[in-house]
């Protein structure tokens, strides 16, 4: 109960939502199912195209995004194998179901003019790479199978990585947990060496001790803009 079973949708910044929405709809062909209002953001456009119906590609436009600049190695990657900024997405991979697919998505890009590197056959999966506006990085993936752990989880980079025998175990096979009561766990006090999210200081104070029930009222929005109208 609770576990993740796939991406339900991965965020970006852009500072043209439209070139993006027209890129990822018309060369790669994604269908566009929502651009709104961003609920609790002042000024931010929201923008949702759909892979699957419940795995979406997300943009997100806000004003101040036009005057940060865009910096490889700091911002972005260069290309799929170059470093980044901690904490900043590298690339993201899309899944296709198998070489055919790969290699009918690689001939749709380039018939829009785009160049695409690849299939390269990683062994566990075969992948083309691109990239798309503003810099992002893209890549097409397929595995014919689920990874083996036992075949893919190098002795040498465990040893390196400090990780013990005791810890993989548990990396490889988590232990279960199942809440007897879902939602009911209260939120812990905040603790700065956690990992949290940065609002300005006047928000920061309200989230840190806002409920449950409070923050929802205040950011949900349940209504479509399509039914305002």
């Amino acid at each position: 109960m609770g576990l993740p079973n796939g991406v339900h949708h991965a965020a970006f910044c852009t500072k043209d939502i439209k070139a993006q929405i027209e890129f990822f709809s018309e060369v790669i062909g994604m269908k566009l199912v929502a651009l709104y209002w961003m609920h609790g953001v002042e000024g931010a456009m929201h923008a949702f195209l759909e892979l699957s119906p419940k795995s979406l590609m997300a943009f997100v436009q806000m004003p101040q995004v036009s005057e940060i600049e865009s910096l490889p190695g700091i911002t972005h990657a260069g290309n799929a194998g170059d470093p980044v900024a901690a904490g900043v997405l590298q690339h993201v991979s899309f899944n296709v179901e198998g070489e055919a697919d790969l290699l009918a998505m690689r001939d749709r890009i380039r018939s829009s003019g785009i160049q695409v590197l690849g299939p390269v056959d990683h062994g566990f999966c075969k992948s083309i790479y691109l990239a798309g506006p503003e810099g992002l990085l893209l890549e097409f993936s397929t595995s014919e199978t689920a990874i083996d752990a036992e075949l893919w989880v190098d002795p040498e980079l465990v040893e390196l990585c400090g990780i013990n025998a005791d810890e993989l175990a548990r990396y490889k096979k988590p232990e279960a947990w199942v809440s007897s009561r879902p939602g009911e766990v209260p939120q812990p006090p905040f603790d700065p060496d956690q990992p949290h999210q940065l609002f300005d200081a006047e928000k920061a104070a309200w989230v840190q001790k806002a409920s449950d029930s409070e923050f929802a009222e205040v950011m949900s929005e349940t209504t479509p803009p399509g039914a305002k109208a």
